[in-house]
């Protein structure tokens, strides 16, 4: 059981026993294994595949009444995955391995300008997740870098698709929602093709973030996970699949032509800590 605490009309859920106990258990292990002094994207690879095998579970971040702040660490959607790897990795290359820093760190991950402040502020989209953290040195954009093309999309998926979310029922909800989507239509976005990835492999590295490009053009991303190394240098990626829950995906390139309902990539690199 997670006990929740009220604080100014916002929902933050405290640890229970057995997630104290998980956490405890991951720093110990990180401790053990030294990660604080290796390089930032093998902290964030070795942090996920700690997590092989966990479940995958849809739209946990919607099952509260209120928007709360949930870290359960035994089971993920893909962006859940993505922002608790992350946020651990930031936790132990700091050397801050309190919990309340580690659920700190996923707030700040997970809302825009980094504060829990209702269902509005969490980052719906993933590139708009890209940005506002990229804006507060979290990560890095470098598609563009690796040879992405500029396009630009009308996103309004989850407007027009209203009813798929309990919490867009609320007028003032809904509009505050189709106002991020007004601005993120506007903004530039470069994407790598599905046939580029294969060409600039080499120049991903562990940890890279990686979200697939919605074939669907009113939405941007349908998938996020994490590049994974594996020994013989070949990219993979490590992410929260609803087929087998948290996984590797040992080949990149041959995942991506496998997925139907995606176009191309975006990649952002996150940002050591330890060196802002």
């Amino acid at each position: 059981m997670i006990w929740l605490l009220f604080i100014g009309g916002l929902t933050f859920a405290g640890p229970d026993s057995a997630l104290q106990a998980r956490f405890s258990a991951l720093m110990a292990q990180a401790q053990a294994q030294r990660l604080e002094v290796r390089p930032f994207g093998e902290i964030l690879q070795a942090v996920g595949l700690w997590f092989q095998g966990a479940p995958y579970v849809a739209g946990l971040l919607d099952e509260a009444p209120v928007e709360t702040l949930l870290t359960p660490l035994d089971r993920f959607d893909c962006v859940l995955f993505v922002e608790s790897v992350l946020a651990l990795a930031q936790t132990i290359a700091l050397g801050d391995t309190r919990m309340e820093t580690f659920q700190r760190r996923v707030e700040a991950l997970r809302y825009r300008d980094g504060r829990l402040g209702g269902y509005c502020t969490r980052l719906h989209y993933f590139t708009d997740w890209i940005d506002d953290n990229a804006r507060r040195g979290m990560v890095r954009d470098i598609t563009q870098v690796l040879g992405g093309k500029l396009v630009q999309r009308p996103i309004a998926f989850m407007s027009t698709h209203r009813m798929r979310y309990p919490k867009l029922q609320s007028d003032s909800t809904w509009q505050c929602l189709r106002a991020v989507e007004t601005a993120l239509s506007q903004r530039k976005r470069y994407v790598l093709s599905k046939n580029q990835v294969r060409q600039i492999s080499a120049q991903l590295q562990a940890g890279d973030i990686v979200a697939l490009v919605a074939r669907e053009p009113t939405l941007d991303v349908v998938h996020v996970g994490l590049v994974y190394v594996g020994p013989n240098g070949q990219r993979g990626l490590l992410h929260a699949s609803p087929q087998g829950g948290v996984k590797v995906s040992p080949d990149l390139q041959t995942y991506l032509q496998n997925n139907r309902s995606s176009v191309g990539i975006v990649v952002a690199r996150p940002i050591d800590p330890r060196h802002p």
